[in-house]
C-alpha cells in the first residue's frame, strides 16, 4: 500500500498559514498595546494570536471536520464582558482575512472568499477547537498562531506554525515567517518565507533557552562564532535552509515541559532537510504524550554529521553543571 502523500492537507495548510501571516503582519502594523492580554506564564498575548487561530481553525474545520486541533489559545477571556472589545476586534480581523479575494492555489469550497464571513459565535467556537488534549493515536493538527510573541511585538522574528500528526508522528509541517529575510546574505532585503515539509518528500522553502548552558556547549565544541539569538520556530527554518548548524534549547529549570505545537512543524522540517532532532539525551521527541513532550530534556537539532557531537557536548556540560552544584 502506497504511503499517503498528504497533498490536500499540504494545500490547505499552506493556504491557512499564508492568510494567518497576512493577518498577523497587518496586526503588527496597526498594533494597539491596550489589546494585549496576559497569559498565566506572563508572556504577552496579542489580538493576533486569537484572530490567527480563528482563521486557521476555521479553514481546517471546513476541510477536515473530524480532525481535532491542539492549539495554544482558548476563547474563555473573550466570552466575558471584559473581553468584548477585544473580541469584536478579533471578529473583524478574522472575517477580513477569511473574506479576502482568492489567490492562486485557493478554492472557495475551503470557506474562503468574499461570501464566507463568520458570526462571532462561529469564530469563538473555532478558537476553542484548539482544546484537544493530544494522544498516541489518530490524526491531529497542532497550531501556534504566533510563535515568538516577544519577537512579534518587537517587529523581529516570529512564525505561524501548523503541523499534522498521525499516530504520534509528525507527517506535515508548514511555517510562515513574515519577517525572515528571503536570503540570510541580505538581511535588509526582501522578507517573508513559508517553509513546507512532508515526511518522505523533503523540505521546501516556499528566549526560552538557558543561554549560559548553551554557551558552555559551544565552548566544548570549539565554536568561536557568537550564537544567533532568535525568537520562535523561525530558528528551525533558518537551520533547515543552512543558515546555521545547530539549534540548542535547554530548559531553564526543572518542571518545564515543552509544548508539542512549539516543535512539531520544526521537527519534520529539520528531518526532511536531512538533519536530526532529539532531546538533550539523544532520545527522539515523543509527540504522543498529550499537549507536551513530557520529560524530554531540552531539544537539539543539527546535521547528521554533527548531531552526536552536540549531544556529547550537552552531556559533558550537564555533568559539569551537576558537579558544580554539589560543591
Amino acid at each position: 500500500m502506497a504511503a499517503p502523500t498528504y497533498a490536500f492537507e499540504k494545500q490547505i495548510a499552506i493556504a491557512a498559514v499564508r492568510r494567518a501571516c497576512i493577518l498577523t503582519a497587518s496586526v503588527f502594523n496597526t498594533l494597539v498595546k491596550a489589546e494585549t492580554l496576559t497569559k498565566d506564564d506572563s508572556s504577552p498575548v496579542t489580538v493576533g494570536d486569537y484572530s490567527a487561530q480563528a482563521v486557521v481553525n476555521t479553514i481546517l474545520n471546513r476541510a477536515f471536520p473530524d480532525d481535532p486541533i491542539v492549539g495554544e489559545e482558548d476563547a474563555a477571556d473573550l466570552r466575558v464582558e471584559s473581553g468584548f472589545a477585544l473580541r469584536d476586534r478579533i471578529v473583524q480581523l478574522a472575517n477580513d482575512t477569511l473574506t479576502a479575494e482568492l489567490v492562486p492555489g485557493e478554492k472557495e469550497e475551503w470557506g474562503l472568499g468574499p461570501t464566507h464571513g463568520r458570526t462571532t459565535d462561529q469564530l469563538l467556537d473555532a478558537i476553542d477547537r484548539g482544546n484537544h488534549q493530544g494522544g498516541r493515536t489518530g490524526r491531529m493538527w497542532t497550531l501556534d498562531p504566533i510563535d515568538g510573541t516577544k519577537g512579534f511585538l518587537r517587529g523581529e522574528q516570529y512564525a505561524v506554525c501548523l503541523a499534522l500528526i498521525v499516530d504520534s508522528r509528525v507527517e506535515l509541517g508548514v511555517m510562515g515567517c513574515p519577517n525572515l529575510p528571503v536570503s540570510a546574505a541580505s538581511p535588509a532585503g526582501e522578507r517573508g518565507c513559508i517553509f513546507v515539509a512532508v515526511r518522505g518528500q523533503g523540505a521546501v522553502e516556499k528566549a526560552h533557552a538557558k543561554l549560559s548552558f548553551n554557551d558552555r556547549v559551544g565552548q566544548i565544541l570549539g565554536v568561536t562564532r557568537a550564537p544567533t539569538r532568535m525568537d520562535s520556530q523561525a530558528k528551525y527554518c533558518s537551520l533547515a535552509r543552512g543558515d546555521g548548524a545547530v539549534y540548542l534549547r535547554m530548559p531553564t529549570g526543572t518542571g518545564y515541559k515543552e509544548k508539542i505545537w512549539d516543535h512539531a512543524p520544526g521537527a519534520v522540517l529539520v528531518e526532511e532537510a536531512g538533519g536530526i532532532i532529539s532531546d538533550g539525551r539523544g532520545q527522539p521527541l515523543d509527540f504522543g504524550l498529550g499537549r507536551t513532550l513530557g520529560e524530554n530534556f531540552g531539544v537539539v537539532a543539527a546535521g547528521k554529521d554533527v548531531h552526536a557531537k552536540v549531544i556529547a557536548a550537552v552531556q559533558q556540560a550537564r555533568a559539569e553543571e551537576e558537579a558544580q552544584s554539589q560543591q
